[in-house]
């Protein structure tokens, strides 16, 4: 749903770079919070991680294609604040190396592709994980709903901001239509690469997961007739250790994905680009500002191979993310520790 330069005006692109920096700078502050000695060390690599998925298109209809948005995974996996940090440095590495995602547009693709499903996603998520029993399966299907639902609502946040500032006159009822209807497909696939990344994470260190954190009940044991807690209420007691082979397990995915799956991935436009390209949307497309880059379109210029060339396209940019995003986040946790020690 990366929307190109072109597609919204001038005055909309800016006030939504407006909205888009002041969440940032909002993220910036609670990712503060969020940070902890868990979180931090894989802040970075769920970048890299999403920027991965990314590059797997998946078939959802005829000559139409999806790929993860990724917003709930990162929210769930590392709290929304920081979520929305992910999504911002996905996009900023997309637009910059890779010529996806305007530049003129990135505002607008912050707050649709990041803002927007974090927003809604942790919020569906965190009231799921309220009524539902305290488990570790209730927030996989907690984060399958999450998903499912901020897909569809992205399009729908799309749709308004080309009503108020769409480049072209296309009848907006069906571009509403036809860009929540394509995007609900899109969001079954979305719900359930977050599920299955949630729940092997879990898995593996259920301590690591922030959404997963404060859900289990504690022991109870009836003494003199009444119940009282056996110890104090914790996550099923987090593993000790570093989360090591969580990050390594995760980065060698990351790349195998990048650098070989996405060979494989649907050719086929993704659903913006197919509605676009329908409705009349496109016709004042503008050619991107980095389309010299010599990433662009997700290939290496200069090798003819095309597998070769997407495949070490997939890995540089996996860690140029994880580095850019690693950097940013550690950056952000020092200054919580210098908060921390000035208080």
């Amino acid at each position: 749903m990366h929307v190109p330069d072109g597609f919204i005006n001038a005055p909309v692109s800016v006030a939504a770079g407006v909205v888009a920096a002041g969440a940032v700078a909002v993220s910036l502050r609670g990712a503060r919070r969020e940070l902890d000695e868990r979180a931090a060390p894989l802040a970075g690599l769920v970048a890299a991680f999403v920027f991965a998925v990314q590059m797997l298109n998946f078939p959802v209809a005829a000559g139409t294609s999806g790929h993860l948005l990724g917003g709930a995974l990162a929210a769930i996996l590392v709290g929304p604040y920081t979520g929305v940090l992910v999504i911002a440095v996905v996009l900023l590495m997309q637009g910059i190396l890779f010529a996806d995602g305007g530049l003129t547009a990135l505002g607008v693709n912050i707050t649709v592709m990041g803002v927007v499903t974090v927003v809604v996603a942790y919020a569906l998520f965190r009231g799921l994980v309220l009524i539902l029993p305290r488990t570790r399966r209730s927030v996989t299907v907690a984060s399958f709903a999450a998903a499912l639902v901020s897909v569809p609502a992205a399009a729908a946040a799309f749709t308004l901001v080309y009503a108020i500032g769409g480049t072209t006159d296309v009848p907006l009822g069906k571009v509403l239509t036809a860009m929540v209807g394509v995007h609900t497909l899109i969001g079954i696939g979305e719900a359930a690469i977050t599920m299955l990344t949630v729940g092997a994470v879990i898995a593996v260190r259920p301590d690591l997961v922030y959404g997963a954190r404060g859900l289990t009940a504690p022991l109870k044991l009836r003494v003199n007739g009444e119940l009282v807690d056996a110890e104090p209420a914790t996550e099923a007691a987090p593993a000790a250790g570093s989360p090591k082979k969580v990050w390594i397990g995760g980065l060698v995915a990351a790349l195998v994905l990048a650098g070989f799956v996405s060979f494989y991935a649907s050719a086929s436009p993704d659903g913006l680009e197919k509605v676009a390209a329908d409705q009349g949307i496109d016709e004042k497309v503008e050619e991107h500002a980095a389309a010299g880059s010599p990433l662009a379109d997700y290939g290496v210029k200069g090798i003819d191979a095309a597998r070769l060339s997407g495949g070490l396209a997939g890995v540089i940019g996996v860690g140029a993310t994880l580095a850019v995003g690693s950097g940013a986040f550690w950056a952000v946790r020092r200054r919580r520790q210098t908060d921390g020690a000035q208080v």
